[in-house]
């Protein structure tokens, strides 16, 4: 294993230059295999293999050996994340890797009041996560300093580079041409522990942009269009290249948010190629001494020229979208993809299309997907115009700057006063309502509400914890729009406000935002570094603590058939990680997994009955929640299982679903579908994730039925898993189920889970 100096934390022209010249020497040997033009993804994933010249390689079927280059953590999964890598007896990570202690701040009146609160009630948390960066050679960030991936992409991300991280938004490193990809911990686990990375080799997607933005139109509505175009489902297991003359105009920070929120169509990653926008955002923060060096490697960070010219010929789809002609996009309610142009919306108000009313309870700005310097300049330019007709903002209206570094630059120049004289209340440098962590004391929460966001998701009870919430995503500026004029139906482009004075007047475009701020960024907060050697560290985890507990190994399979087990669920719908393993109040639970545990399923909605979070305990006929009778069935012995619907898992990296089910008796998960990172996490935790090979098998069963997989010990890559549907009335179906297990993989299942797999190797190799 290769130990990491904490020197070493930070990319430096050396260790970049040994990057792209192993990237240079693999890549050699791919293209010597292959003999054809590569596109920018794959020459950063191929560029990355552990075994280059024997590495299989047929996109949508391989699964790919990689060696990542950095792991991130944020402080949910940070704490199972260090709690699993305990396990292994490792004393060092084997990947320069940061902890980010932004998720667990709550907003609630204002940022130096809810961080101080947060400080106080997450003491133990954080004191955890800061002993065990110091004890395993992590860089650990402080509450405060900001949103991981804004703070990975001011500090850490470089093109070329391939960089994984605990939360389902890491590819907002996209942004400067790193392929970032979000993973659930025990992926980032086994990276840390100094073993290769398995990602099935991805699908190519391009959207080929052209023209270029202008007026209202923002990156937001880039990604937005997108969505639109590909839906929640139609980027899983490919990467999204935005490639095209329209590429080279948008900011690295514009690139960010819409690569930040290619989560929300399954997609493995977006990227865009090296430009001089990525140089101009390395420079601004204290990075261009790496520039000469990416500067000598540029043809690493873009298509081949045949794959740009002629895009179609390369990947799997093409979109084309020109940057000139597209209108402002507003999505929502309760799915990212449900977008439409600005100039629909006051219609579909009006009809009530999915719920909608008119007026607006709150708007939110800023977060990791939408808080940089040009993003904050233009809603600070709307709201200048406001406060020039004597206009306030007519809802409550909150900033979430994605980091310090930002929240003090914009500050110093002047866009914070600006959006503050309008109303608005600046919150903590974190996650805040857009995870759900927004103590909302509103009256008007309790009815059916809409808010206005430039977050990236907007799941019902995602923001507030309300199912009667509506979030409608849009640009900031336009956000801020709408908060001036307190209703939906409000259209900037074409309407009018009425200023103090009794008259009206329209709101000019915002005029165009410097990218990086002229004199450069505030630097405010910087990364604690890890002692040359943590070992003497002490990691004390009180067994009475409410907030966190060691983690036991799960147990191996026996090596039976799993029979006779009953369904715990049947999912209807739309079921996403939000649905399996709510955050908000249970946020502050993720680190002790019993406790946390009794939220499993707590917004999957009953395919029998309609109804959220309960069903029926076939065994006493009664009814309780999923996570009770779950307990109830694993104290009588009895493994159950789960049926999902089409894209099962969307959503979040949180491996807590996969964690939760395992730790409460399941084993398997049968869906229609599967969203990418919860697959992964199902199988990594020692679960079986298979879909019908029918989908619509998934109609078959019933509340009382009994489930059998059988067959289970000739269980390989490609072959059917036999099911065993026991009705009721006593009779039997035989359905097929396929699964996309690797043969190492199916070594996670027999062994009980992936990091099982880490522990045995290291006894052998301790043995020998």
């Amino acid at each position: 294993m290769t130990e990491t100096s904490p020197a070493a934390i930070d990319p430096t022209p050396a260790s970049v230059e040994v990057l792209y010249g192993e990237m240079s020497r693999r890549l050699a040997i791919v293209r010597d295999r292959l003999r054809r033009p590569l596109t920018l993804a794959e020459k950063i994933l191929l560029g990355h293999l552990d075994a280059p010249e024997t590495q299989e390689l047929d996109p949508g079927r391989s699964y790919l050996s990689l060696r990542p280059d950095r792991v991130v953590f944020q402080d949910v999964l940070g704490q199972s994340g260090m709690l699993q890598f305990m396990q292994t007896g490792l004393d060092r990570v084997a990947v320069p890797t940061t902890i980010h202690c932004d998720h667990l701040i709550q907003a609630r009146t204002g940022a130096g009041a809810d961080l101080a609160a947060s400080l106080a009630e997450n003491q133990e948390v954080y004191g955890f996560l800061r002993s065990a960066s110091a004890r395993y050679g992590c860089g650990f960030w402080e509450p405060g300093a900001g949103i991981i991936h804004q703070v990975v992409l001011e500090n850490y991300a470089v093109p070329g580079q391939i960089l994984i991280g605990t939360d389902s938004h890491t590819p907002n490193a996209g942004g400067l041409g790193a392929c970032a990809v979000g993973v659930g911990g025990a992926d980032a686990v086994e990276v840390i522990a100094g073993l290769p990375w398995e990602l099935l080799y991805p699908r190519r997607i391009a959207v080929y942009l052209t023209g270029s933005l202008s007026g209202w139109t923002a990156p937001k509505d880039v990604i937005l269009s997108v969505a639109q175009a590909l839906t929640v489902s139609g980027g899983t297991n490919a990467i999204i290249e935005y490639i095209g003359p329209g590429a080279r105009t948008i900011s690295a920070t514009g690139k960010a948010t819409i690569a930040n929120m290619g989560a929300e169509l399954g997609a493995t990653t977006s990227m865009f190629p090296y430009d001089d926008w990525m140089t101009r955002y390395l420079a601004a923060t204290g990075r261009a001494d790496l520039v000469p060096v990416i500067e000598r490697h540029r043809d690493l960070f873009a298509p081949d020229a045949e794959v740009e010219a002629e895009p179609e010929k390369f990947y799997d789809r093409v979109v084309r979208l020109d940057l000139s002609t597209l209108e402002p996009h507003v999505s929502g309610p309760h799915t990212p993809d449900l977008a439409r142009p600005i100039s629909a919306l006051a219609a579909a108000v009006a009809d009530g299309h999915d719920g909608l009313v008119d007026n607006l309870s709150a708007a939110l700005i800023g977060s990791c997907t939408n808080s940089s310097y040009e993003d904050m300049s233009r809603a600070a330019d709307v709201a200048a115009q406001a406060r020039a007709h004597g206009l306030a903002s007519a809802v409550p209206l909150m900033v979430t700057p994605g980091s310090e570094t930002v929240r003090a630059t914009v500050a110093r120049d002047g866009q914070l006063d600006a959006l503050e004289s309008l109303g608005a209340i600046a919150l903590a440098n974190a996650c805040g309502p857009c995870i759900g962590q927004w103590r909302r004391a509103d009256p008007a929460a309790d009815a059916p509400n809409v808010i206005a966001t430039s977050y990236n998701r907007n799941f019902p009870r995602r923001n507030d914890g309300r199912a009667t919430t509506m979030n409608i995503i849009a640009s900031p500026e336009i956000v801020t729009a709408l908060a001036i004029a307190g209703r939906l139906s409000f259209n900037p482009l074409t309407d009018t406000l009425t200023g103090a004075d009794g008259r009206p007047f329209r709101l000019q475009p915002p005029q165009p935002a410097p990218d990086v701020p002229t004199v450069g960024f505030s630097r405010a907060r910087a990364c604690i570094a890890p002692p040359a050697d943590g070992r003497a560290v002490a990691l004390d985890i009180d067994p009475a603590s409410e907030r966190l507990q060691r983690l036991a190994p799960w147990p191996a399979w026996d090596g039976d058939d799993l029979l006779n087990m009953p369904v715990l669920l049947k999912a209807r719908g739309k079921t996403t990680t939000d649905h399996i393993s709510p955050a908000g109040p249970w946020l502050r639970l993720r680190g002790h997994l019993d406790r946390f545990s009794d939220n499993m399923f707590l917004g999957a909605v009953n395919a029998y009955t309609g109804e959220a979070g309960r069903g029926r305990n076939v065994v006493s006929g009664e009814t309780a929640s999923f996570s009770a009778i779950a307990r109830a069935y694993k104290a009588q012995g009895l493994r159950w299982v789960v049926i999902g619907d089409r894209n099962y898992g969307e959503g979040s990296s949180r491996e807590h679903a996969a964690l939760s089910p395992r730790l409460l008796g399941g084993v398997a998960v049968i869906a229609r579908s599967f969203a990418r990172i919860h697959e992964t996490n199902l199988k990594k935790q020692g679960l079986l994730a298979l879909t019908f090979e029918n989908a619509d098998d998934y109609e078959r069963i019933l509340v009382d039925d009994r489930i059998g997989l059988v067959g289970l010990a000739d269980l390989a890559p490609g072959r059917p898993v036999t099911c065993r549907v026991q009705h009721a009335d006593g009779t039997v179906e035989t359905l097929s189920l396929h699964h996309s297990y690797s043969a190492a993989q199916l070594a996670w299942f027999r062994a009980g889970s992936a990091l099982n797999t880490i522990v045995s190797r290291r006894a052998r190799e301790a043995a020998e």
